[in-house]
């Protein structure tokens, strides 16, 4: 190669992030890395096997730990990883994986997808969380496509794609992803989530992809041996150090997952996880850096986020704030469960109804999981679509040792009331997939690691329940499925032929009722204010809500208590709609009536 071509490929090469990047005619291959003297590209074939290695040239002192060279020839779909001082070491920033996260990467062009042209606006945001693996029998980015009819004829607008960054073994959450880049192989190829997007916004409805940045996995995250600056040992997290978001490569990174599945993938809003966990003592945090180029792109970011900030929200400039409260006290009160979390939680409509007129339980005082720390200052004056909620999700169902839905910890009654609730109040609603037909499968919790790190998550995962009275006994514990099995991973695959049985089909139509009445209904498909919102205890076990906009208003009605409980209809009221048996002059136990009052 002429010295003036090198010094342009070089010069090139300083432009481009880390990793493979394909153009018509080869490859720059680009690599930061603090720690090793040598670096070298090594190409394989089709099924992972080497056949050359090309080193690496090293970039000057202006650029310290980069390397980088083109290789003519070297195109789309050619196999490679890295070679750090003589150990082959995966890509971590790999834009595909074919053969898994300890193997070699795929190159791959990159090819921008346009998001949703008009997405909703925030108070029309009705979320769909699935799982990819267990949501179809095919358990893949092309079986969820074959199943969006479904959701349209439902009703929401929104589906959130639990995380798909690679992670290790074919199954998991994907809460412990390695290469932030990378669609998880088991899923299907770049290529193929790029149709299931497409597919979503055909159908008109909006993508939310969760993005975890708060750690990396145990297995297959590579990233310390390129540079150990990319975490800190001053922040300790369960996963061990914490990334470090003070060091520019290591922020860069990240922005980069985020333009990833937003510029490459047309996704319409990001839901990042557990941002209560995301540390950065920069004077720019990180999370802010991430929405404000959310917002740059004209897309939506929503945050998990258990502090009951406020300023999580403006600070931070989150769209929209997980609100978990709700859950808890919906939960508490139909259950009657007080083990762990909800102790903290009264399991009474006035507790219930409180919630639901101030945004969350926990605005400032002692809580208990925290050891008696204040959590939380009052939610008044948040737009009441900016706290997203739910009666359950992918957390609450599959951090049960047995996995179990809500459905399946009250009657069905119970179970409808508190679903019609989660669709009326004006937060923005999450519902968890199967729960639009009370589905009978658990979700649990698996994974697939194997060997010891296997072993290890199997045995914390039943220690993990030692303090729970149901599970004082350690003969009981051998009871919760081990996260391992194929099988537990097997049971939490929806049927979906229960959707045509009586029980199925009622609760289903439920929900579809209730997203109509969010879309098109004067009063519900309309952002609410605080001053427009009430909730009260009419009498033991009886719960109000009622929404106004201008002179019309819509009240829903729950009897949560065991008895039929006395109920005199409004003489203006029309039933817009109605749960459990119908009575007159009473409510009958776990019954629930949507009214309408006024003109309109």
């Amino acid at each position: 190669m002429a010295r003036d071509a090198h010094v342009s490929e070089l010069d090139s090469a300083r432009a481009l992030a880390p990793g493979a990047h394909a153009d018509a005619h080869g490859t720059t291959f680009v690599v930061l890395a603090t720690r090793p003297s040598s670096v070298a590209v090594r190409l394989c074939d089709d099924r992972g096997r080497p056949v050359r290695t090309v080193p690496l040239d090293r970039q000057d002192a202006e650029h310290a730990g980069r390397f980088a060279r083109r290789i003519d020839g070297v195109l789309d779909g050619t196999l490679y990883d890295f070679v750090l001082d003589g150990e082959p070491t995966p890509d971590p920033y790999a834009r595909f994986l074919p053969l898994g996260v300890h193997g070699p990467a795929r190159v791959t062009s990159a090819r921008r997808l346009a998001p949703l042209p008009e997405p909703p606006a925030l108070h029309r945001w009705s979320v769909y969380e699935l799982h990819v693996g267990t949501f179809s029998p095919e358990g893949t980015f092309r079986g969820a496509l074959s199943r969006l009819d479904h959701l349209v004829d439902l009703g929401v607008t929104a589906i959130e794609l639990l995380p798909i960054a690679a992670f290790d073994g074919a199954r998991g959450w994907g809460y412990d992803g390695v290469a932030l880049y990378a669609p998880h192989a088991p899923y299907g190829d770049p290529d193929d989530l790029r149709a299931l997007v497409e597919g979503v916004h055909a159908r008109g409805l909006a993508v939310i992809v969760d993005a975890v940045f708060n750690h990396l996995g145990p297995s297959g995250n590579y990233l310390a041996r390129y540079a150990p600056e990319y975490f800190t040992s001053k922040v300790q997290t369960p996963w061990g150090d914490s990334p470090d978001f003070t060091w520019e490569p290591m922020r860069q990174l990240v922005l980069g997952s985020a333009r990833r599945w937003l510029d490459d993938f047309g996704v319409d809003a990001l839901r990042l996880d557990a941002t209560h966990a995301v540390h950065d003592a920069s004077p720019r945090h990180i999370l802010r850096e991430i929405a404000d180029l959310a917002h740059a792109l004209g897309r939506t970011v929503f945050f998990e986020d258990e502090r009951n900030e406020p300023d999580v929200l403006d600070g931070l400039a989150a769209d929209a704030v997980w609100a978990d409260d709700f859950h808890h006290q919906v939960h508490a009160l139909v259950t009657g469960e007080r083990d762990g979390y909800y102790a903290a939680y009264e399991p009474t409509v006035r507790a219930l109804a409180a919630n639901i007129e101030r945004g969350w339980t926990y605005e400032g005082q002692p809580y208990a999981p925290w050891r008696g720390r204040p959590r939380g200052k009052p939610a008044r004056g948040i737009a009441r679509e900016r706290l997203v909620t739910c009666i359950q999700n992918h957390d609450q169902v599959g951090n049960r040792a047995l996995g179990q839905r809500l459905s399946a910890l009250c009657d069905l009654d119970a179970y409808a009331a508190a679903a019609m609730l989660a669709l009326f109040v004006p937060s923005t609603p999450v519902l968890f997939m199967g729960q639009e037909w009370a589905a009978s499968t658990p979700f649990l919790y698996f994974t697939d690691h194997g060997g010891e790190l296997g072993a290890s998550v199997s045995r914390g995962r039943r220690e993990e329940f030692a303090s729970f009275s149901a599970f004082a006994d350690p003969a009981l514990r051998e009871r919760i499925p081990d996260p391992e099995a194929a099988s537990t991973f097997e049971a939490s695959r929806l049927r979906w032929e229960e959707r045509e049985s009586a029980d199925g089909a009622r609760v289903l139509d439920l929900h579809r009722a209730m997203l109509r009445l969010r879309r098109t209904d004067p009063v519900l498909s309309q952002a609410c204010r605080d001053d427009e919102l009430t909730a009260t205890e009419t009498r033991d076990g009886v719960l109000e809500v009622t929404r106004r906009r201008g002179a019309d208003a819509r009240r829903l009605v729950v009897n949560f208590g065991a008895h039929d409980a006395p109920f005199t209809r409004p003489p203006d009221a029309r039933v817009l709609l109605a749960t459990g048996r119908r009575a007159d002059a009473t409510l009958p136990p776990h019954a629930a009536l949507l009214l309408a009052l006024g003109p309109g």
